[in-house]
């Protein structure tokens, strides 16, 4: 048995929505709420970060939990990858930092379809670079 079988995508039974999960960086916040919003509107189930800056904690210090946090963060957003049936990157202007091309790496070892904002953009628009 081929084992990208095994990790192929789970295709929506017929009637059930599409479910997307963002990728990207935590600085496109006004960008993920735009593309969860029309995404949402198209019938998709969309699954997005979780937070875009740590929440203010009275008597809790993030610097000496930071490298847990941070491998805590990269799990869940793992598994959100793994339930979703495609993978959408909030790339504006084709920006992908570290942490995304790991993201986009494990979607596509997993057989996950993979879209950009960025290339959407220049699809939609017919200007900016073309590939």
């Amino acid at each position: 048995m081929n084992l990208m079988q095994d990790q192929q995508a789970p295709q929506p039974a017929q009637g059930e929505a599409k479910v997307i999960t963002l990728c990207g960086s935590t600085k496109f916040e006004a960008e993920f709420a735009e593309v969860n919003q029309r995404l949402t509107m198209e019938g998709c189930v969309v699954i997005s970060l979780g937070m875009f800056t740590l929440p203010d904690l009275p008597d809790y210090d993030w610097t000496a939990d930071s490298s847990d946090l941070k491998g805590r963060l990269g799990r869940v957003h793992f598994q959100k990858i793994r339930m979703a049936d495609e993978v959408y990157i909030v790339d504006p202007g084709g920006y992908v930092g570290e942490s995304t091309r790991r993201e986009i790496a494990y979607a596509e070892s997993l057989g996950k379809p993979v879209r950009y904002l960025s290339r959407e953009g220049v699809a939609r628009t017919g200007d900016g670079p073309q590939e």
